[in-house]
């Protein structure tokens, strides 16, 4: 094993100690050393592992859900579903890899709201909804691209804050407030495309001055 797979998988083994207590002492060193105390690991790894400490693990643990979510998501065969349905398996099945650690993801947002922190949070954002995509096939590359995961960026927060208070079997309500956010966005964007189109067809008002 290298030195490298070594590390991650102690990365691993301390976020798994880590996660039970979050939900306690919320994302914080007391959280962090006493995952290595639960553990059996000593405080040198925690340091190797996490030197930026439990924010960093924080930031591990959001992209090993990422890759878990990604990794379902091709298990399931989702590329053969329609684009909507591709993108609301996608958010489903991150937000039922996290179930188990529902309190956990909520400590994450109490951060959130902190000025300081708020740049950090919009990064692990950015890279959520960007594999969100990654899963459900997209390949744009123009300004779509970034249009896309901001509008996504807004679906997935709202059904989060939906899902944490989700007492439903299955999570059947936040299924549904899912579906609907995605229905609006398509609405949205089939309006743009028509007004966009519409665009391209009008006579451009720089010519039409130059010739007068």
């Amino acid at each position: 094993m290298s030195e490298t797979e070594h590390l991650l998988q102690e990365k691993r083994a301390l976020l798994a100690a880590m996660l039970p207590h979050v939900a306690f002492d919320g994302w914080s060193v007391v959280a962090l050393n006493a995952a290595a105390r639960d553990a059996g690991l000593d405080a040198g790894l925690v340091s190797r592992a996490f030197p930026g400490g439990a924010l960093q693990a924080l930031d591990f643990w959001v992209r090993e859900t990422d890759q878990a979510m990604v990794a379902a998501f091709e298990a399931q065969h989702g590329a053969k579903l329609k684009i909507r349905e591709r993108v609301a398996l996608a958010i489903m099945l991150r937000l039922e890899i996290a179930a188990p650690q529902r309190e956990a993801v909520r400590r994450a947002l109490t951060l959130a709201a902190q000025p300081h922190l708020a740049p950090r949070f919009l990064s692990q954002l950015y890279r959520t909804v960007d594999a969100i995509w990654y899963a459900a096939g997209d390949t744009a590359t123009d300004f779509n691209f970034y249009t896309k995961r901001l509008l996504l960026a807004g679906v997935y927060s709202a059904t989060l804050l939906v899902w944490l208070d989700d007492k439903t079997p299955g999570f059947t309500a936040t299924r549904e407030f899912l579906m609907r956010r995605i229905d609006n966005v398509m609405q949205i964007q089939k309006a743009r495309g028509k007004l966009e189109s519409l665009g391209s067809r009008l006579p451009n008002p720089l010519r039409l001055f130059r010739r007068a």
